[in-house]
């Protein structure tokens, strides 16, 4: 079975990883973390957005291109290798799969247009305080089509015009659709600032209840959000492995590259073996992805162990790699240190998706 990406495919990554190189350099990174604001290059979201790939993933009958989430991995591959600061993770991954997998049509037909056109930002609001996302932390109440509660942090939650909410109803634990046009936000500080957050007040806005009330709906989204998001964190890794290396082989010490120091080789191989297992998982969790079929909980569990695993190892690795340059704000290797961190927890932290693994194989074994 080939798990690899056709050429078609291949086609649309080199296009994205040209484009993003042009218009997103770490320059670009900076240049928005100096500028207060809500955490968007605005130019560069405009470029993706006339790129067309918010349509990507969305069937056509809601305005979408209609492609297919392969081609939307490879996309969040490239992304990850630039450090973008552009909220399609929360607009794509989370909002826009939500839709997707528990919206009734006419949500659909009302919101995905919008997002495929660029017109909507998403997010989505799941946690309220530190620790795993549960029933139990959960406090956020919709009563009377009405929600009321906090939310803190959501990522892109200053920018967006929506927001798909975790709360309580009569029902249970559900997922709720809200227009933030009448929201009180505030923005917060998070590790990685070129990433918007904000803190959410909900006082009895309206809100209206996604899918059919299924315990699994939620579970479902995150799956599907940590196959996009391991792509993410992929590309990242693969950046710091490359970073590292070319400052190896630019760099002196006793007259020799410190490339050529069995110590930084020795570095630089356990970056390579980490990323490859990543790459491994994650292929494997884009076609669990595109099939849609009981072997998806486990591949997304297990591509985002790796790919989170992976990305934070690199990006550390970088940093010692490149020695004291590499602890200083005005080196690179920070910045993807950061993303890392930041990746690492949305929709779940690492200790969340390991346990989400091993219920999932316990539910699930592996073939003989």
């Amino acid at each position: 079975m080939n798990f690899d990406f056709s050429d078609d495919q291949k086609f649309l990554k080199d296009e994205a990883r040209k484009y993003l190189s042009a218009h997103c350099t770490p320059n670009t990174v900076r240049d928005l973390i100096a500028t207060p604001g809500v955490g968007i290059d605005r130019t560069l979201w405009d470029g993706i957005v006339a790129q067309g790939w918010l349509g990507v993933a969305i069937p056509e009958e809601f305005g979408g291109l209609g492609m297919g989430h392969i081609e939307l991995c490879g996309i969040a591959e490239e992304l990850g290798r630039v450090c973008a600061p552009v909220p399609l993770a929360s607009t794509l991954y989370l909002f826009a799969e939500a839709l997707l997998v528990a919206g009734s049509d006419d949500q659909k037909c009302e919101w995905l247009p919008k997002v495929a056109s660029g017109e909507l930002i998403g997010c989505f609001a799941a946690a309220e305080r530190p620790g795993p996302v549960s029933p139990a932390t959960i406090e956020a109440k919709v009563v009377g089509g009405r929600l009321s509660g906090i939310k803190v942090p959501v990522t892109d939650g200053a920018a967006a015009q929506a927001v798909i909410v975790v709360a309580q109803d009569d029902e249970g634990l559900g997922l709720f659709l809200v227009d933030l046009a009448s929201v009180e936000r505030t923005s917060v500080t998070t590790i990685d600032p070129s990433r918007g957050a904000a803190r959410l007040v909900f006082d009895g806005i309206p809100a209206e209840r996604l899918g059919n009330g299924k315990p699994e709906t939620l579970r479902d989204v995150l799956n599907r959000a940590a196959v996009l998001l391991s792509f993410e964190q992929l590309g990242g890794a693969d950046h710091c492995l490359e970073m590292a290396r070319d400052f190896a082989l630019g760099r002196y010490a006793f007259g020799r590259p410190i490339g050529s120091f069995q110590a930084i080789k020795h570095k630089l191989a356990d970056v390579y073996i980490k990323n490859e297992l990543a790459r491994a998982h994650c292929y494997y969790g884009a076609w669990a992805l595109r099939e849609g079929g009981p072997e998806l909980p486990r591949a997304a569990a297990a591509a985002r162990c790796a790919a989170s695993d992976a990305y934070w190892f690199a990006s550390k690795e970088n940093i010692e790699t490149h020695g004291g340059m590499g602890f200083t704000w005005e080196g690179d290797p920070q910045l993807f240190y950061r993303r890392s961190r930041h990746l690492a927890l949305v929709g779940g932290s690492s200790r969340e998706w390991k346990q989400a693994l091993a219920d999932a194989i316990e539910q699930q074994p592996l073939a003989a």
